[in-house]
């Protein structure tokens, strides 16, 4: 049986701005009419069969997606045929860019039915006050605060869909001293968030800039309260000594979430945002390393010019890019990305000609609870609510709560270099999440621990002793055999059915980037503050250190993404 989730469709029609294609008096011609829409990993391209002027079939002619958003496809298609209206359609939690590609694929087909041909946008050459590259969190987050001080503003986005990584992140937003904790009586303290980071990251974290995303964290989750975002649920995740983790109530997904409050909040204060627009040369003064003055744009329907008093970069990471990867940490050839195609490091490019300064850049993060096979990340959330991790001899190796690169390191020395991640109904229950996870197909269940074992092919005495000490461990507050706190051991498993999904490391963030200080001013190699030009999110380098804790990329996109903006018009002159 096909396991799906649906997410709200006000929802999609602020991610996709759905134009109604479907609502005019236009109705459609029998026959066969081709779309193509813009997937997680590629095209896709299906046709439709128009008979008595409805959708008769759905052929899908070719798509590069994972087996497991397959079915998001197929879901898609499905609803197309039995009547629903391009509007109606649900997307698939988890596999959200294929959906979007296989909507706008199907939208553009039944276009073509109605006689609507879709000419390229002819884009003219413009000036705007500030110009922001990239329409992930951190470029939203920019674009949106500068919107509200009254500047001009236009996004550029390369892609045919806003919000990069960020429609990925799934744990929420480490902030401290929050209303949502002081409701929640939960203690913390900026201080606490400041070391717990810089621990976190060796120690090679710049602290000006840590201290800078510590003190702002709260008045970050205040600002997206201001603009309708939930972040009322507080988790705690691996290397924070507290509860600190902001999201969706019900510890439901954050990135697509705040992706869609952020475009919403860009469109009511008039930011202009191009897709599919992307940025080939950052314009200059004329001097090397001089004043940035606009950028040059290459689109469908040819290049243009866009004349700006201040630049923003916010491009991502380099994750995707396996050439760069290697050559910045050649341990990491051949490993798979949770990344999107889009994150292939186009800053390197772009900032040459200002003689930029980049930092750490062999700083990769590999996440450890990455679905075998898929790309498809597993929330550290899950084992902050209890979750453990087994070896194929059906036995904890290590502290799940110990930080992303210690914990890859440790599943990957285990038999075939994966391990399972191991929970209850119970932690299921508590985690909105994990919805998702089983609608798409990735989970095992067992009605009981034996026929879970079975399943996954580990002994089952083995499995059902080690929960049992877990759960000894948990009531007494003290993991014995490997010193997991009993704050991080909130709830037991003993509540079936029970689940597993087999996990392994695979690229998640690339920490090292282009130089900025706590302003998001880009800095050259010389130690100057490169006039106009402005950095923020993971395109940057420095905050993180040798390792990013989880929470912190949702944290550091909204608050430099708002200090990129506010420094953007400072610099563009607006008052």
């Amino acid at each position: 049986m096909k396991r799906f989730l649906s997410i709200f469709i006000l929802g999609l029609s602020v991610l996709f701005g759905f134009s109604g294609c479907e609502k005019g008096q236009k109705s459609m011609s029998d026959g066969k009419y081709s779309g193509v829409g813009e997937g997680r990993n590629g095209f896709i391209t299906l046709t439709i069969d128009v008979k008595d002027g409805k959708i008769s079939d759905v052929n899908v002619d070719s798509e590069a997606e994972s087996d497991f958003a397959k079915e998001a496809i197929e879901k898609l298609a499905s609803q197309t045929v039995r009547g629903f209206s391009v509007d109606e359609l649900d997307a698939v939690s988890g596999a959200t860019m294929t959906s979007r590609g296989t909507i706008e694929a199907l939208r553009k087909a039944v276009d073509a039915s109605k006689g609507i041909v879709e000419k390229p946008r002819k884009y003219r050459n413009c000036s705007c006050d500030v110009v922001v590259i990239g329409s992930g969190g951190a470029g939203l987050s920019a674009a949106v605060e500068a919107a509200l001080a009254g500047a001009d503003v236009i996004v550029l986005e390369k892609m045919g869909i806003v919000g990069g990584n960020s429609n990925y992140a799934t744990a929420g937003l480490n902030a401290s001293e929050t209303s949502v904790q002081r409701k929640l009586g939960i203690e913390d303290s900026n201080q606490q968030y400041f070391e717990d980071t810089m621990t976190g990251g060796h120690g090679i974290n710049n602290p000006d800039l840590v201290k800078t995303l510590t003190e702002n964290s709260a008045d970050a989750v205040e600002w997206l309260f201001s603009l309708g975002a939930d972040m009322s649920d507080v988790g705690k995740m691996a290397g924070s000594a507290n509860r600190r983790t902001h999201r969706p109530s019900g510890g439901a997904p954050v990135g697509s979430h705040l992706v869609a409050v952020l475009q919403k909040a860009a469109m009511d204060n008039r930011v202009d945002i191009r897709l599919r627009n992307r940025v080939t040369e950052i314009l200059n003064s004329g001097n090397p390393g001089g004043e940035a003055k606009g950028v040059v744009v290459e689109t469908e329907s040819g290049s243009y010019t866009i004349k700006a008093k201040s630049v923003i970069i916010a491009t991502g990471g380099f994750g995707a890019n396996s050439e760069m990867v290697a050559s910045f940490k050649p341990s990491l050839q051949n490993f798979r990305t949770t990344n999107h195609k889009g994150a292939t490091g186009d800053a390197v490019t772009l900032l040459k000609p200002f003689d930029a300064d980049f930092v750490q850049m062999d700083q990769i993060q590999t996440h450890p609870t990455v679905v075998v096979g898929s790309g498809i990340m597993i929330t550290e959330a899950v084992r902050g609510n209890g979750a453990i991790l087994v070896n194929r001899a059906g036995k904890r190796f290590f502290t799940e709560m110990a930080t992303r690169d210690v914990m890859s390191e440790k599943i990957l020395a285990q038999d075939g270099r994966s391990a399972f991640l191991v929970f209850d109904q119970g932690i299921r229950d508590s985690l909105k999440a994990i919805d998702g996870y089983s609608r798409q197909g990735l989970l095992t269940e067992g009605k009981d621990i034996a026929e879970l074992a079975e399943k996954i092919g580990v002994p089952v005495m083995a499995l059902e002793k080690t929960i049992e000490n877990y759960n000894t461990y948990q009531k007494n507050g003290k993991d014995v055999e490997f010193g997991r706190k009993g704050s991080e051991m909130p709830r037991p498993l003993i509540k079936s059915p029970y689940y597993a999904v087999e996990v392994e490391p695979a690229i998640h963030h690339t920490m090292g980037g282009v130089k900025i200080d706590s302003s998001a001013r880009v800095i050259n190699r010389s130690g100057d503050a490169i006039p106009g030009l402005f950095a923020a999110g993971e395109v940057t380098g420095g905050i993180h250190g040798a390792n990013r804790l989880g929470g912190n990329a949702v944290a550091d996109i909204v608050i430099f993404g708002r200090i990129a903006g506010k420094s953007g018009v400072k610099y563009a002159g607006i008052k």
